[in-house]
């Protein structure tokens, strides 16, 4: 990339510059094994390494036995001890919204009763309005090409805004966390405007927020230019947004969430940095990479429906010889969940509906197979005894371009979901760890003595 009206490096000083780099750095993955390093804060059985104590939320795809070896179960997450799979039946039993009930149990430990549930959605609608000349000055006049590099920018931006950013007692980080859960869907969309704009020189349009809309209908009503939407769809994204809302303090992003907060800084710039963990494609990007894999399959494989022939084109895929080169096939495995995510089996059951009554039957059958293949090929690939399963970013991707949403907003809407646990993290960490994160790094770096710049000079 070359930035405008900055000289570029020429290529035999880029050359330079790599290659003495390379000279002198160089780790072997195989030393932290003999080390003893956990890699990724990973264990050798792939579990993750304890690192903290949280009351929020828990993340369940194994039972440790008493001689440590790890026996794989149907997955879990457990929202302050609710299990997901509970609040996914109340809206489906109720047929209502549940995100911001979700996010009053993930910021405060407790279910709301109808008055003081119906009291925080008012709340929450009255904050979705940007302080006055943000928009204009944070937004509109500084547009980015990356929707999550805006929306990071945007949430370190507020700390301007606030006359109390530094303050970390519980009232200021409480006020905080729920003006950026109220406030980010707004920021998506009109960063997605600009960059339409911009970027992609298309018509941009800009909706006020509607009274009495839940999250999820405020998003596809700011979002659509006629601002009509099912309740079906809006149903579903609503669903999306409650089981991305938290998933456990280990999580990348999260983590870093912590990680920032430990260290005592603002929530503004902890929960930016958490935007940007989850900007990764390792991470909430995954589900972009999802439906560009499908997108390829679905022209490399003439018959998707016949196994063998799937089958063989996954195995392609991992062994780089189709797909991106990666060799991942992207929407299956899990650093916990070993037999199924449940996420994923919300999802999947939830879209089925929408994608035959839109057109996308084939695309949705398409990933049902991946999901019963793609282990099996797994296992014969790597023949060892490690099991995957399907992740929530198998069938995420499908339902937001089912309900025509763009390409650009699939991982901002999964920041936008994360924010309350977020939230509820920092505060924790803020109220409760109360020492800052420090693991330790092995050193493996030469022993070298220091040369004048005239002897260095004189070789």
């Amino acid at each position: 990339m070359v930035y405008p009206d900055v000289a570029a490096f020429a290529p035999d000083e880029m050359e330079l510059l790599c290659q003495e780099y390379l000279r002198n750095n160089y780790i072997d993955p195989s030393d932290c094994e003999r080390l003893g390093v956990k890699r990724g804060l990973r264990n050798a059985d792939g579990t993750g390494v304890l690192a903290g104590l949280t009351n929020v939320s828990d993340v369940v795809g194994y039972e440790k036995q008493p001689d440590g070896s790890i026996v794989p179960i149907p997955g879990r997450l457990i929202y302050r001890g609710i299990d997901i799979d509970q609040l996914v039946q109340e809206a489906d039993v109720h047929d209502r919204f549940l995100f911001e009930e979700a996010v009053w149990l993930l910021l405060f430990g407790s279910l709301p009763d109808r008055a003081v549930l119906d009291r925080f959605d008012k709340l929450l609608e009255k904050h979705r309005e940007l302080p006055h000349g943000f928009a204009d000055d944070m937004i509109l006049n500084s547009p980015s090409p990356n929707i999550m590099n805006k929306m990071a920018r945007s949430v370190l931006a507020m700390y301007s805004y606030d006359e109390h950013a530094e303050d970390l007692s519980l009232p200021n980080m409480l006020r905080q966390s729920i003006n950026l859960i109220a406030e980010l869907p707004t920021m998506m969309v009109n960063a997605y405007m600009i960059k339409r704009r911009v970027y992609d020189r298309c018509s941009m349009y800009f909706h006020l927020p509607t009274p009495g809309q839940s999250t999820a209908e405020h998003i596809l009503s700011t979002y659509r230019p006629d601002q009509k939407f099912t309740h079906e769809e809006a149903r579903l994204l609503d669903l999306c947004l409650l089981v991305h809302a938290d998933h456990g303090g280990g999580n990348c992003s999260t983590f870093t969430c912590r990680v920032l907060s430990s260290s005592g800084t603002d929530t503004y710039a902890a929960i930016s940095a958490a935007i940007g963990a989850l900007k990764g494609p390792k991470h909430g990007g995954a589900n972009l990479k999802v439906m560009h894999q499908l997108d390829n399959i679905l022209q490399n494989v003439s018959n998707p429906a016949d196994d063998e022939e799937l089958r063989e084109y996954l195995r392609k895929i991992m062994r780089r010889e189709a797909g991106d080169g990666s060799g991942l096939i992207y929407g299956i495995g899990h650093a916990v969940y070993t037999l199924s995510d449940p996420r994923a089996q919300i999802l999947k059951h939830h879209a089925r509906h929408l994608a035959y009554e839109k057109g996308f039957d084939r695309e949705y059958e398409t990933l049902c197979s991946i999901e019963r293949l793609a282990p099996q090929v797994f296992a014969e690939e790597h023949r060892g005894p490690k099991k995957v399963c399907a992740n929530v970013d198998l069938f995420s991707g499908l339902i937001y371009r089912m309900l025509g949403i763009s390409e650009d907003l699939y991982t901002p809407l999964f920041a936008i979901a994360r924010v309350p646990g977020w939230c509820a993290h920092r505060v924790e960490e803020v109220l409760f760890a109360n020492r800052i994160i420090r693991p330790a790094y092995k050193y493996l770096g030469r022993t070298q003595e220091y040369q004048t710049l005239e002897e260095r000079t004189a070789k």
